[in-house]
């Protein structure tokens, strides 16, 4: 049988650390297997993605802007892709297609990593930016955590009303230029947009009302540290990189694919440090 091949997809995808992630994991476990980065522009997705088997892969990361459409195609979800209504893992079985979304305990293993154990008991309200598929995937997270209340702050609120409905009763949705308000009563506070990113316009924010004992995330990973982390530690406040969220939620697709999970390790984070340092300069 050949070496088992799995992808990342997208369009553009030059960016992408994935390969370096599972191809460090391949060396470390010594599986003789293949993970490679492929641009797929949106109308070559349904082809690429039903030709998987032709294509020789056993499975693969799917990334913007192609979650969405990844729902609509494979054969079986999962049940947390299905309430997220988005796909980042896919794999085949015994010829189905099959679909997963990691993101939302990739976040929420980011968090355990970088505050410590029982931090849902410290910060009990959180206020997520985006009302996107990131956002979906760290306020579903937040809720399974058991936090007693989501602010979800969008530029389109009616976009937020899928979100809503995970539990009415512990969301709200507020136009993103009313947030001053919402971070005086917020313990966290979680930037799921594209602000801050390399090449992107800046997150224009504010952490002056947040409480001394809030931290503050940002699953941008490229500058590791954006411009709302290095306000946020300058405020003293815990701070979290999105580089722990991109790395955990790789860990459930390398096992369905190569029949190992994975550990996240000091020496697999500093390596992929290394490199967004070496593209920063």
């Amino acid at each position: 049988m050949p070496d088992p091949k799995a992808f990342v997809a997208g369009h553009p995808i030059a960016h992408s650390r994935s390969p370096m992630i599972h191809g460090y994991w391949l060396a470390r476990y010594g599986i003789a297997g293949v993970y490679e980065k492929v641009d797929v522009p949106p109308a070559e997705f349904p082809g690429f993605l039903r030709g998987l088997a032709r294509g020789g892969y056993v499975g693969g990361n799917v990334t913007i802007p192609h979650k969405e459409v990844a729902f609509r195609l494979v054969d079986a979800l999962s049940s947390r892709a299905q309430r997220l209504q988005a796909v980042n893992t896919v794999w085949l079985e015994d010829g189905v297609l099959h679909g997963d979304n990691t993101d939302v305990t990739g976040f929420v293993a980011s968090l355990d990593a970088a505050l410590g154990s029982r931090w849902e008991e410290r910060l009990r309200c959180a206020l997520v930016l985006g009302a996107g598929g990131a956002g979906r995937a760290v306020v579903a997270g937040l809720l399974d955590r058991g936090l007693e209340r989501v602010i979800v702050a969008a530029r389109d609120v009616d976009k937020a009303t899928p979100i809503l409905a995970f539990a009415p009763t512990r969301t709200t949705a507020i136009p993103i230029g009313d947030i001053d308000r919402a971070l005086a009563r917020a313990d966290l506070v979680v930037n799921t947009t594209p602000l801050g990113m390399t090449g992107k316009p800046p997150l224009e924010i504010d952490l002056a009302p947040l409480p001394e004992h809030a931290a503050v995330a940002d699953i941008v990973y490229a500058p590791l540290e954006t411009d709302l982390l290095r306000d946020a530690r300058a405020r003293g406040l815990a701070a979290v990189d999105g580089l722990g969220m991109l790395l955990h939620q790789a860990a459930p697709g390398f096992e369905r694919w190569f029949g190992v999970r994975p550990e996240v390790t000091p020496e697999l984070r500093a390596l992929v440090e290394a490199d967004l340092e070496r593209a920063a300069r």
